[in-house]
């Protein structure tokens, strides 16, 4: 596999992506109890960019087990460490991103990939965010966005997955949620920084959303009384 495939030509078609994908979802809904607050919306056919925030280093398992479309991922380089993920970065197309400093290598493939029609994921927060706040979101994003045309369509994750290492993530039961949004409006975006200003304002608002909700943590943190109480006010 090279960093930076130029040339990926899978699609949602393909055996092997189809077999990751049941196996990615078996696990989301079965192990770990996801529950969609709000369903994908990408487009059918055509590129698109899908922005989340950034829990865990099995984020993508989730996002894209309840996403029709193929969805190429922008992960840390570090990652490529793992002989035994490399099947699966293959099979997704996954573009490895060097932390510090511009990658325009990268750049370049995200770029490639929406050219030829793919989806692209991305974590715009740069790094893990343990707790449920966003971090600021790294202009790249906006760039991406403008530069290409590719409509951006934002998600929200959390979960129990959040503070736990990739092997306790994995084998760990929990629970987890996701919401998607629509498509952000960016027709009018004066420049880079307010495209990224509204796309991480799209993820936030589902932050909010998903927040009404409580969370794996807090339910465990939550007496039995609190419960009661919590289901006879709503």
């Amino acid at each position: 596999m090279t960093e930076c495939p130029a040339d990926f030509s899978g699609s949602e078609n393909d055996l092997s992506f189809r077999l990751l994908k049941s196996i990615g979802g078996f696990y989301a809904r079965a192990y770990y109890h996801t529950r969609i607050i709000r369903p994908c919306s990408l487009p059918t056919r055509g590129p698109a960019i899908l922005v989340s925030n950034h829990t865990s280093s099995i984020d993508p398992v989730f996002l894209q087990a309840f996403c029709p479309r193929l969805v190429r991922w922008m992960m840390a380089k570090e990652y490529f460490k793992y002989s035994a993920m490399r099947w699966m970065f293959d099979t997704v197309g996954v573009i490895l991103v060097e932390r510090s400093g511009r990658d325009m290598a990268a750049t370049r493939a995200a770029i490639r990939a929406l050219e030829s029609g793919h989806i692209l994921g991305v974590f715009p927060e740069g790094k893990i965010e343990p707790s449920r706040e966003l971090l600021p979101f790294q202009s790249g994003i906006g760039l991406l966005a403008l530069k290409t045309g590719a409509p951006v369509y934002p998600a929200y994750l959390d979960g129990a997955q959040r503070n736990r290492g990739m092997i306790e993530a994995v084998l760990r039961r929990g629970n987890a949620s996701i919401a998607y949004g629509p498509q952000v409006d960016l027709r009018d975006a004066d420049g880079v920084k307010e495209a990224t200003a509204r796309i991480q304002a799209a993820v936030e608002n589902l932050r909010v959303t998903n927040s009404k909700t409580p969370s794996y943590a807090d339910q465990k943190s939550s007496g039995p009384a609190d419960q009661t109480a919590a289901s006879a006010a709503r």
